[in-house]
């Protein structure tokens, strides 16, 4: 079984990131945070209302904060917001306090995921959906393999098998 160190869950929206982060801390014995819902919980308010309040920039200052807290834990699985690697300082501490994992998915697969989903604020009120999907992909991909220690495709299995399969990525490696 891997050691209990972070593991930080990082990719677009859609890609599985909760599901997957709380399988995996199911399997670990470790506790599962998705930093969405711990910055909902300590603004009191959804995510749509801070963006529409203090815009994105104010929503990405209070994801940076919260992440660089959360990531000094020990023991954690955290999935990241789909914008997170934004920040340079969130990229540096991901990578320094624990092992990140990259849950890669492709536009087709997001836009299949995210469509009925009417809590993500970057794609509300939006006619081209599968645009901003791609525009966002440009932009975030490459930050999301530079923060990476490993990369995962998770368009085909279950959350539960990819959990599985984290699992084994891990223990290979830490060793």
């Amino acid at each position: 079984m891997a050691e209990k160190r972070n593991i930080f869950l990082v990719g677009p929206m859609g890609a599985g990131k909760s599901t997957i982060g709380r399988q995996l801390a199911q399997l670990l014995n470790m506790e599962f945070i998705d930093s969405d819902n711990e910055i909902e919980q300590r603004a009191g308010a959804d995510i749509s209302w801070i963006f529409d309040i203090e815009g994105e920039d104010g929503f990405r200052k209070r994801e940076e904060r919260i992440i660089n807290e959360l990531t000094q834990k020990q023991g954690i699985v955290l999935s990241t917001g789909g914008g997170a690697i934004l920040s340079k300082e969130t990229r540096n501490h991901l990578s320094a306090r624990g092992i990140v994992i990259y849950l890669q998915t492709t536009v087709d697969k997001q836009f299949e995921r995210t469509q009925r989903d009417k809590k993500r604020p970057l794609l509300q009120g939006v006619e081209d959906v599968r645009k901003v999907l791609e525009d966002l992909a440009q932009v975030r991909n490459p930050l999301y393999e530079e923060v990476a220690d490993i990369t995962l495709p998770t368009d085909e299995q279950s959350a539960k098998l990819m959990a599985s399969h984290i699992v084994e990525l891990i223990d290979n490696f830490n060793s």
